[in-house]
């Protein structure tokens, strides 16, 4: 089965929906709900100097941030006060009052904590348990809620309090991501089958266990300082990384993506992207359809009057946020935000989400971002059995914030890239970052830093992260060099038998800029050697530049498909359709490449290629096509110049020692070819041109889900041999291929000219959301669509129909497939149900050749 994962995901199909589900707005009045369960509030007194103090932090218990805000008293005494925006709170009085603490908080259960007179207590730690129950409703039939009025006057002021539709700001931002091990406690670390690991024991000096509800070992940090500029018109925004550094990875390029840029949530928008997923926003302009909201009370706030509201969705299962947001009376801007996912929430590998914004007043009246925090525990596989999960914190503070900023437009327009990291960010000492950082590291944090220098003079951790290293990369590294990875050195098809491959390298070690490699491959049923050379020369990785050259003369199984094929794609062939012969073809190829990109998203490649073709049956022999003087051929030369043109605005990569994998773009990314055919240069036989696009593209459509989209075409110019025109991919496998014809066998159809689109939308949860017992599944539905027209001229059909193989043209009909299936099951695995649609059936043309079943696995949020 295929495996493969994409950067921005989703898709869809719809049926007929059963039951009873309720999509109007809300139209109960919440503000009568609210005084039908009265919250108590204790009175409270400004903190007073006195003989006594009560101190500390109250926190979430099950994310351990801090909970603002918060009443915390004596009961039956006015003496209490509310905790700050950092959980914090001090109590001063002069006589003990009660022997009991009471913290509360709207959403929260209360909590008592017995104070003991003797000891000190100016350092506690309270935590407060969520409360999940939903007070019951009230219809109220006559007059209007007061939540959906207030709801109405946020959204009528978004375009003036969401600070992106300022002009023009700037602002210095603080970055801090820490990622913690759940569920791994010292016992079962040191039972793992990992050599010596006994002597990395010590890391458990470091077990938090008391800020969570469960133990965590802090096992990763980033800490990012930033300054960031933005402009509406045109919209642009450059973030300047002047800090950085990171314990647990070793990879520069990760440094680019832990700014604000990449990783800010903004509520004003109607959907937020968390976890690769859009969720309605609580204030989205069509909340009243999605959410139930509740006024919960009215308080006064840094001399501001803010009015509390609480929401949770209408429909359990659809992409909305439960939680409270306080929000400015009369400027109508948000105070403070806090939601959560629901556990009834379709999403994967993700447990007890949350983020918080807090908002402060910049400017006279406009109230902007000066923290958030994002946290959630990432797990395995808890429907099956309990393993070792994560838990992430990101946590983002902003300072100098200056609307309407003179400078933004210069800087914008002097920097060409998004994101620019200083030379010297990963240089800053500890002293730069006591004073830089916008809030002291916690005992935690500090602890990892300590952990990893400790860890990394262990010659036991090198060996781990060495061993780890060759079970990802499959690369054995000595000195200077690289060999393998391990899953090419034995393979086994039918043309070569069993396939025996030693591969090697150079890596950093060699060279930053230079990188060799190649294998050696000998099949024992062939008793044939097949060798590679490649080298790759990089001057310059921003924006990149590369030199490439290689030789291979290998079997060649590769087809032309209509976008880009991760390693996911090519997998083993071990469940092919029955009855069709595997189509290889040997191949002597020889070729230089020359690369540049620009900051602006385009970049261009000319290739220079010589490359040989030798058919294995059952495709026709070389032997069919003839030379100038009427020689039978031996095989098929041909000798191209291909320039390639490419259009990705704002596409994100992740950099590896030499390659890069591109992250994705939000825009439409566009790629032209044309390519020369050179006769009599280097022995080619073939004088011909080429012309081909692709135009593909991930969009977001909530909340209707995200819908795929490549159109593709092309158009050869000259005659020529089957293998030089356009084999349409086929997939002649039971794993579904998102790139190829799954109906469609390879070197089925051939074309000289086409045109063609490849649709796939994913609805999300669909009609399983809406089906009792089945919902909890988590399933997804979608759908997809493929089709090509084509044709081939008279010399081009003359020269390869009816030579002995059954080639079809796409003359008479179009190719079209569709098909539907269900994703997301038990997480990983995929379903598709897909109809050859056109060309019609045949009378003696078996079922099977016009619909098929096929699985895939797919790692997604």
């Amino acid at each position: 089965m295929k495996a493969y994962t994409r950067p921005a995901v989703l898709l869809v199909v719809s049926l007929i929906l059963g039951g009873g589900w309720h999509s109007h707005a809300q139209t109960t009045d919440s503000l009568k709900q609210a005084t039908d369960s009265a919250v108590a509030i204790a009175p409270s007194k400004a903190p007073q100097k006195g003989s006594f103090r009560v101190a500390g932090k109250v926190v979430d218990k099950q994310s351990g941030e801090p909970v603002p805000f918060a009443t915390v008293f004596f009961p039956y005494s006015s003496v209490g006060t509310a905790t700050e925006a950092d959980g914090s709170f001090s109590i001063d009085f002069e006589e003990w009052p009660h022997d009991t603490l009471r913290v509360q908080l709207m959403g929260y259960m209360t909590q008592n904590k017995r104070i003991s007179r003797q000891a000190q207590n100016d350092q506690l730690i309270l935590s407060l348990e969520r409360n999940s129950a939903i007070l019951n409703e009230v219809v109220i039939k006559a007059g209007e809620d007061p939540a959906l009025i207030l709801l109405r006057k946020i959204v009528e002021r978004k375009p003036q309090n969401d600070p992106e539709q300022a002009n023009s700001y700037s602002c210095e931002t603080y970055n801090k991501v820490e990622i913690d091990i759940l569920r791994l406690s010292k016992e079962e670390f040191e039972k793992l089958p990992v050599p010596f690991i006994k002597n990395l024991s010590f890391i458990y000096n470091n077990l938090d266990t008391v800020s969570g509800k469960e133990p965590f070992l802090p096992f990763f940090l980033v800490e990012t300082l930033s300054d960031y500029y933005t402009q509406k018109e045109p919209k642009k925004t450059r973030e300047i990384i002047k800090a950085n550094q990171i314990r647990g990875i070793n990879n520069e390029s990760i440094t680019q993506y832990m700014g604000k840029m990449h990783l800010a949530i903004n509520p004003y928008d109607n959907y937020v992207v968390f976890f690769d997923k859009q969720f309605v926003s609580p204030i989205s302009g069509a909340g009243a359809v999605f959410y139930k909201y509740r006024i919960l009370d009215t308080t006064e706030i840094e001399g501001h009057k803010v009015i509390s509201v609480s929401f949770r969705p209408q429909r359990p299962g659809e992409n909305c946020f439960t939680g409270i947001f306080k929000v400015v009376d009369s400027v109508y801007a948000l105070q403070y935000i806090e939601a959560e996912v629901p556990a009834t929430a379709n999403i994967n590998w993700i447990k007890n989400a949350t983020f918080y914004k807090q908002y402060a007043p910049v400017a006279d009246s406009a109230w902007f971002c000066v923290k958030e925090n994002l946290t959630a525990e990432i797990v395995v596989s808890p429907d099956v059995i309990k393993l070792p999960g994560f838990i992430g914190r990101r946590t983002t503070m902003y300072r100098n914030v200056k609307l309407n900023d003179e400078r933004v437009h210069e800087i914008v327009e002097k920097n060409k890239l998004d994101v620019i990291v200083s030379d010297t960010a990963r240089g800053k000492s500890e002293n730069f970052w006591s004073t830089a950082r916008h809030e002291e590291l916690s005992k935690n944090e500090q602890a990892i830093y300590g952990m990893f220098d400790t860890l990394e003079s262990t010659p036991t951790y090198k060996r781990f992260k060495n061993l780890a290293r060759f079970f990802v990369t499959g690369g054995v590294f000595v000195g200077p060099f690289e060999f393998g990875p391990y899953w090419n050195v034995y393979s086994k098809n039918v043309v070569e038998g069993s396939r025996l491959c030693f591969s090697m390298g150079t890596n950093k070690k060699f060279s930053k800029q230079v990188y060799l490699n190649g294998y050696l491959a000998y099949g024992t049923k062939d008793e044939k050697f097949k060798y590679n050379l490649s080298a790759l020369w990089l001057p310059k990785r921003l924006p990149r530049t590369y030199l490439f050259a290689s030789y291979t003369s290998d079997i060649d199984k590769t087809v032309n498909y209509y976008d880009d094929v991760s390693f996911d794609n090519i997998v083993s062939m071990a469940i092919r359709k029955k009855g069709i012969p595997y189509k290889f073809v040997f191949s002597r190829d020889a070729r230089v490449e020359v690369f540049k990109s620009y900051q602006s998203g385009f970049s261009h490649k000319v290739t220079a290629k010589r490359k040989d073709y030798d058919p294995y049956d059952p495709l026709p022999s070389v032997t069919i096509f003839t030379d100038n003087l009427g020689q039978t051929k031996s095989t098929i030369t041909n000798t191209e110049v291909d320039i390639a043109l490419r259009y990705a605005y704002r596409e994100r990569f992740l950099e590896g020692n030499y390659y890069r994998v591109s992250l994705g773009s939000k825009y439409p990314i566009v790629e032209a070819h044309y390519a020369k055919g050179l006769k009599d240069v280097l022995n080619g036989g073939y004088n011909y041109h080429k012309v081909s696009f692709t135009v593909s593209d991930d969009v977001r459509i909530a909340p209707f889900g995200a819908l795929y989209f490549n159109v593709f075409g092309g158009k050869y110019f000259g005659t020529l041999p089957y293998l030089l025109l356009e084999n349409h991919p086929g997939n002649e496998n039971y794993y579904y291929n998102k790139y190829a014809f799954n109906m469609m066998n390879k070197y089925e159809f051939l074309s000289d000219q086409y045109i063609g689109a490849n649709i796939e939308h994913s609805i999300g949860g669909g009609i399983f959301k809406y089906i009792p017992l089945i919902k909890k599944a988590h399933l997804r539905q979608f759908w997809t669509a493929k089709g090509v027209i084509g044709s081939l001229n008279n010399a081009n059909s003359a020269l390869n129909l009816n030579k002995g193989y059954a080639f079809k043209t796409l003359e008479s009909a179009p190719y079209v497939e569709v098909g539907t299936g269900i994703e997301n099951i038990f997480r990983l695995f995929r379903v598709d149900f897909v109809w050859r649609v056109l060309p019609e059936a045949r009378p003696n043309e078996p079922k099977q050749k016009y619909f098929g079943i096929f699985g895939s696995m797919k790692i997604d949020f």
